[in-house]
């Protein structure tokens, strides 16, 4: 098997050994430590963020085949077939983009320059965007999101969970989940988007239609299922029935809870023990500790309070009670059209109240644990190869520079992916 190493890091962050808890105590977690050779090095400005981060300085590392072999100092490191030279430029892991809506067509630019101009962002919105999904053709959504996809890799994401919830019939949403299971194994069934119009004086009767012939004709193409738990959308006993019906097909569960308002789904999830609970812009103490006491990761989705104006979620006082938090972008064409995950690092820092390293953790780490992945967003020794190089020393660069294109390379399994 031919070996690559990359060698003159400047700053590695590997999320390992101490990375591997979502604290900044350096503690370990739920057992994701995995194997690594990481030297003791001297800690920078942030000793917490260095060991949260697992961060090896004047580093390398060796690829074999798609997966890490070797991490440690450049001089300490073995031969490879190939090298190559980083240039002292930061590596860190892929971003793990835990939560997207990529499957869809239209534009709802005129939305948001309404909501810019003070009108106030409400759930319904999703119809606008149904209608024009359900009218595309498999041809044209393939090529949308092929489209973002690209977009993300040049921007260093190397995972990405895609949703369906913009066809809302039986036909188009298994049509959307087949069409991003093209691009990724992380497919999620999200026929409990909104109710659509045609069954606006049933909303229990589609929630039928969903747990029955909708999952049954999208289970094939998809590994989660998730529900919008929200005034406007589905409460928490409809949403308690599509997720208890997703699990007899097999489907592990996430939730959508908490972005328009307080209400019950953040206890759901905690309760029902699902994977992660997103948006969380709303949160009571009791649902702070419900997620406290569970395995369910919070995650936090700052482009959509950029671009609907509301408040940012209180990252600061998730961490600070232990609650392991993921950041993805929410990339959708209605609350969220962006694909830039070090966007949503800059606005977590500058925003929510995290440090650029519990950031950058929450991004890549954090986006893993929301998909119960422990191959992705770490680089430790058996790990996938997934990484970046950033045309800066430092991870603190993503939030320092915010809007600049930082990223001069992200490598898939091992070998580059942007640029070719």
């Amino acid at each position: 098997m031919a070996s690559t190493l990359i060698t003159n890091i400047g700053e590695l962050v590997t999320n390992g050994p101490a990375g591997d808890g979502s604290a900044g105590d350096g503690s370990a977690r739920d057992g994701f430590v995995g194997e690594h050779l990481v030297p003791d090095r001297p800690v920078g400005d942030d000793p917490a963020g260095d060991r949260l981060l697992g961060i090896v300085r004047d580093a390398a590392l060796v690829v074999e085949g798609s997966r890490v072999a070797w991490v440690g100092r450049a001089d300490e490191a073995p031969a490879a077939d190939e090298v190559v030279d980083a240039a002292g430029r930061a590596v860190l892991p892929g971003f793990v983009d835990s939560h997207s809506h990529l499957v869809f067509a239209g534009d709802r630019a005129r939305e948001f320059a309404a909501r810019m101009a003070g009108q106030p962002y409400a759930a319904g919105g999703i119809r606008t965007t149904v209608a024009a999904t359900r009218a595309a053709t498999d041809e044209q959504l393939t090529a949308h999101v092929a489209r973002l996809v690209q977009e993300m890799l040049r921007q260093g994401t190397t995972t990405v969970e895609i949703k369906s919830g913009y066809g809302l019939t039986v036909h188009d949403e298994a049509r959307s989940l087949a069409v991003a299971r093209q691009f990724t194994d992380e497919t999620t069934f999200l026929g409990a988007h909104v109710v659509p119009a045609e069954y606006a004086g049933d909303p229990d009767g589609y929630v039928d239609l969903v747990t029955g012939p909708m999952l049954e004709a999208a289970a094939p193409y998809a590994r989660w299922v998730d529900a919008f738990c929200e005034d406007g959308a589905f409460d928490a006993d409809q949403a308690r029935a599509v997720l208890e019906a997703g699990a007899a097909h097999g489907l592990a569960g996430r939730l959508h809870a908490s972005q328009l308002g307080p209400g019950p789904g953040v206890r759901l999830a905690a309760e029902l023990g699902l994977a992660a609970v997103d948006h969380c812009t709303y949160l009571t103490d009791a649902d702070v500790d419900a997620l406290r006491d569970s395995r369910t990761v919070a995650t936090l989705l700052p482009g959509v309070e950029f671009s609907t104006r509301h408040p940012y979620p209180d990252a600061r006082k998730l961490i600070d009670a232990g609650v392991h938090v993921a950041l993805a972008s929410d990339c959708n064409p209605g609350s969220s059209f962006t694909s830039s995950v070090p966007l949503c690092i800059a606005l977590a820092v500058r925003e929510m109240g995290m440090t650029p390293a519990e950031a950058v953790h929450a991004a890549t780490y954090g986006g893993a644990r929301a998909l119960r992945r422990d191959d992705v967003g770490r680089l430790t020794v058996g790990a996938r190869a997934d990484l970046v190089l950033l045309d800066a020393p430092s991870h603190v660069h993503l939030a320092y520079r915010p809007g600049v294109p930082l990223v001069a390379g992200t490598w898939l399994g091992g070998r580059p992916a942007w640029p070719v």
